[in-house]
């Protein structure tokens, strides 16, 4: 998985109370890992993701980077694609991803056409 996706779903979860007017802050909300990824003490629990990792040379640094990214505003576009990928149940994901897990799970995880299969126009003439 590309690690801006992650952390574009990441940033999309974390700001989720904020959005609900759950909270005034993302980090007030307790069952978030918001405060576990930018501020001290860091939660033995959370394992860092490679991505968060790489926004800074440290840990310090890393928080500030990450507060900074989901406090930055959000392109509605992002939040409209996430939304509609999780109403219509469908994976959100570049095709590369999606492929990966459809070849896992052995069936399709994105949109299908709708309705019945077409019939075969060889099978009509034969009628």
């Amino acid at each position: 998985m590309d690690d801006d996706y992650f952390l574009r779903c990441q940033r999309y979860i974390e700001l989720n109370p904020l959005r609900a007017r759950m909270v005034e802050d993302p980090a007030h909300y307790r069952w978030s890992s918001h405060s576990a990824n930018t501020r001290p003490p860091t939660d033995p629990l959370i394992t860092p993701h490679r991505a968060w990792l790489a926004l800074g040379p440290d840990v310090p640094t890393r928080h500030r980077a990450w507060r900074t990214a989901v406090m930055e505003a959000i392109d509605p576009t992002e939040t409209d694609a996430i939304r509609l990928h999780l109403q219509r149940q469908h994976l959100y994901g570049p095709d590369r991803f999606r492929k990966a897990i459809e070849a896992q799970l052995r069936r399709p995880v994105g949109p299908q056409k709708i309705g019945r299969p077409r019939r075969d126009s060889a099978a009509l003439t034969d009628r």
